[in-house]
């Protein structure tokens, strides 16, 4: 674990592995550690892989400000600097998929390429009346959110197979490690956030993914961000929207198979 500063904040990050430069940014509720260390262990012999926490969660601090797209890109600029990445490919996850749409957008000399996995650009009345519920729950009972978050996290037929027992240990896993107050500052953020105006100006080579069985944010919010990045390739996934965590053996294909050429 390695720390930087930006702003008011310390910034925790990870640096694994040997080659070109992959900065991985966590989703709402994640971590550089629990979204990322599958797909960071398959892919750490071919990259060096950059996984900051940025603000709410893991081992970065700050002050407890309302947080923005702004804010959170600064940080995982920060941490690629830290790290000694000028340049690097660039892969976000659902909230992170909006803050590296950002940074693609008005940093483009920074970003080899983009990979933009189950993400979305700004909210609609689905993904509203889902992170209200979110912060509700947050609030009031954290234990019927960490049934939540692995209900519509994951596909049906993944939670099926962990068999009663399983389900039950991940419910308390998920309750007694999440950072609560973190996430509840990130889900305001979700609900406000809105990059769509940086999408037309993504310059970098694209690669968007969409998961099939997502039903936290329905696929048809990364086609519509592929439809706006110029000249964006589209892949979809047969998993929930946790594909990192799901299936990070096709995830890890898919990186390798775009990054092959760069």
């Amino acid at each position: 674990m390695y720390f930087t500063g930006y702003q008011d904040a310390r910034i925790a990050y990870r640096k694994d592995g040997t080659g070109p430069a992959l900065v991985l940014v966590h989703g709402t509720g994640g971590d550089g550690e629990a979204n990322w260390a599958a797909l960071a262990e398959l892919l750490r012999t071919d990259y060096t892989i950059i996984r900051p926490d940025y603000s709410g969660s893991g081992s970065t601090t700050d002050e407890g400000g309302p947080l923005t797209a702004e804010f959170l890109a600064g940080q995982v600029l920060a941490a690629a600097d830290a790290a000694g990445a000028e340049r690097f490919h660039l892969m976000g996850f659902s909230l992170g998929a909006a803050v590296a749409a950002r940074i693609a957008a008005d940093h483009a000399d920074r970003v080899r390429s983009l990979i933009l996995l189950a993400g979305f650009a700004a909210p609609d009345a689905y993904l509203r009346l889902e992170f209200e519920l979110w912060r509700e729950l947050i609030a009031r009972d954290r234990e019927a959110m960490a049934r939540l978050v692995l209900l519509t996290g994951f596909s049906p037929d993944t939670v099926a197979a962990w068999g009663t027992e399983g389900v039950a240990h991940a419910v308390r896993e998920t309750h007694d490690n999440a950072k609560w107050d973190g996430m509840a500052r990130q889900v305001e953020l979700d609900l406000t956030v809105d990059v769509s105006d940086a999408l037309p100006r993504i310059s970098a080579r694209s690669l968007v993914i969409g998961c099939l069985h997502d039903r936290m944010v329905p696929v048809s919010h990364p086609r519509a961000m592929a439809a706006r990045i110029p000249g964006a390739e589209y892949r979809e996934l047969p998993t929930g929207h946790l594909a990192p965590m799901e299936r990070p053996d096709l995830l890890a294909g898919l990186v390798r198979d775009f990054l092959a050429d760069k």
